[in-house]
């Protein structure tokens, strides 16, 4: 496309690209933006070195790798700020550049924003179930080595506590904790030698792995080892809620009444909140948060939607397939909410933003002027939002059952774009 468009002089005509949901996930009730920081780190690193051209040379014409050479991006970004919530149509980001500058980033947007926001879409479900439970994300060994960096990243934005991904720690600050395997009990000749070690190395206040043989013995021998002040044991098989009664009648008779109950093995959502009742103190996810629970993308799309006419003008366009409509023209949005600040509706406009009422508010924030980002943010403020724009959801959202969008999307329609 790039080029074609170079050889026609189109490739610098001004456009505009968004990348919105056609829908949720079948059943989700609203999703959430993750990975905005990363997508810019990503553009801002965007370019075509002597290797790249290399590759690209017979692929592309002689003018076209010229070009890449010098690539830069100069245009604006505007987007949904990370930790957003979002509904079908929301836009969720908007390139306004020439149309060779913009088209080259719809598959590295789309990569990201696909992946995170489907591990946030998860871990949001998870941890809203879970409560005051904080929830360790632990799924490295189940994914990609690098989409398990992007998925703890993730999962910190949607109210996961810690990840036991020390990348994570590196890259992006992401609290960090974890516990012991099997192999390390089975390693000593005892469990009780298994059990001296770690404690001798990192405190009473470690987590002890208690089910690599008997439960109720290794309860004994932890408490016996540590003292009453043992920080936390580890459940990763069998009824998890019947054991967790189990363990803290005992851990209570034994007297260390403050040893918390950590669970892991194959949680998701679901399992989270069919132990809302077990006294857990806290879960460890893995394999159904790096998959996205069932929804490993979230089908975001990156459409043309505005270009500039032979007459210097926008001109609205829009794919009219039968069953993948798109809808013409640049998008503002703003949350519509009621007097109390309950969410009532996501707006759209198009071509100028929807009147806020007083009440509502604007989802569209700045992330690249001229070239330059200008929307970096810490991933404690994306996760503040996040809780903040998930709390502002009607009732309907905490509901784990399938169901439609909580909130409709709403089309306003605007001025002709000039």
């Amino acid at each position: 496309m790039l080029q074609a468009a170079l050889r026609s002089g189109t490739a610098h005509r001004r456009s505009v690209f968004e990348l919105f949901p056609r829908r949720l996930p079948e059943g989700r009730r609203y999703g959430v933006v993750a990975g905005v920081g990363r997508a810019l780190d990503a553009l801002e690193a965007f370019t075509f070195d002597d290797a790249a051209l290399a590759a690209l040379d017979g692929v592309v014409d002689a003018p076209t790798l010229d070009w890449l050479a010098g690539y830069r991006f100069t245009g604006d970004v505007w987007g949904y700020a990370e930790g957003e919530t979002y509904f079908p149509y929301s836009p969720l980001v908007t390139v306004e550049a020439s149309f060779a500058e913009a088209v080259l980033l719809e598959t590295v947007l789309l990569s990201i924003y696909n992946h995170d926001a489907a591990i946030a879409s998860a871990a949001s479900r998870m941890t809203l179930v879970a409560g005051d439970r904080p929830c360790i994300e632990m799924g490295s060994r189940r994914t990609h080595e690098e989409a398990a960096v992007a998925c703890a990243r993730a999962a910190y934005v949607a109210g996961f506590a810690t990840s036991s991904n020390l990348a994570a720690r590196q890259r992006y600050d992401v609290p960090t904790a974890g516990t012991s395997a099997h192999s390390f009990t089975l390693l000593h000749d005892t469990e009780e030698q298994a059990f001296r070690a770690q404690v001798d190395a990192l405190g009473v206040g470690t987590t002890l792995l208690v089910d690599t043989y008997d439960i109720r013995e290794a309860v004994r021998l932890a408490v016996e080892v540590a003292g009453p002040g043992l920080g936390a044991v580890r459940l990763d098989s069998g009824d998890l809620g019947v054991l967790a009664h189990e363990v803290r009648a005992q851990l209570d008779d034994l007297g260390a009444t403050g040893t918390r109950i950590v669970v892991t093995s194959d949680l998701d959502e679901f399992a989270i909140a069919g132990l809302a009742a077990a006294p857990v103190d806290g879960y460890g996810v893995g394999t159904q948060l790096v998959t996205g629970s069932g929804h490993p993308t979230c089908g975001f799309v990156y459409k043309l939607v505005s270009r500039e006419g032979p007459d210097g003008s926008m001109v609205s366009v829009a794919k009219r397939s039968h069953d993948k409509i798109s809808i013409g023209g640049r998008k503002f949005a703003l949350r519509r909410r009621d007097a109390r600040g309950t969410a009532e509706a996501e707006v759209v406009g198009i071509g100028v933003p929807p009147h806020d009422d007083g009440d509502d508010r604007p989802l569209l924030v700045p992330l690249v002027r001229d070239g330059e980002v200008v929307g970096r943010e810490s991933l404690d403020a994306a996760r503040a939002r996040h809780l903040a724009s998930r709390a502002e959801l009607p009732a309907a959202a905490q509901q784990m059952s399938r169901g439609e969008p909580v909130i409709p999307t709403l089309h306003v329609e605007g001025t002709v774009e000039g």
